[in-house]
């Protein structure tokens, strides 16, 4: 819903604290939200949420070895 992107070490602390419940190989990670299916949800620009997504797609292949 916001145009800030979370710090990559941010989302990385999270998925460590969630596998201490859940193992690594079951979790995965996507924006929450931000991505309206309507011009008044949100107001993020495409760039923005090409951001997102980025940021999403770096922190998944360091997490999980990914190349």
């Amino acid at each position: 819903k916001k145009p800030e992107l979370e710090q990559e070490d941010f989302l990385k602390d999270r998925i460590r604290d969630a596998a201490q419940y859940v193992p690594l190989d079951n979790l995965c990670i996507s924006p929450q939200c931000g991505f309206a299916s309507t011009e008044e949800g949100n107001h993020l620009t495409e760039e923005d949420q090409w951001n997102k997504l980025a940021l999403v797609i770096k922190t998944a292949k360091s997490v999980w070895n990914i190349e």
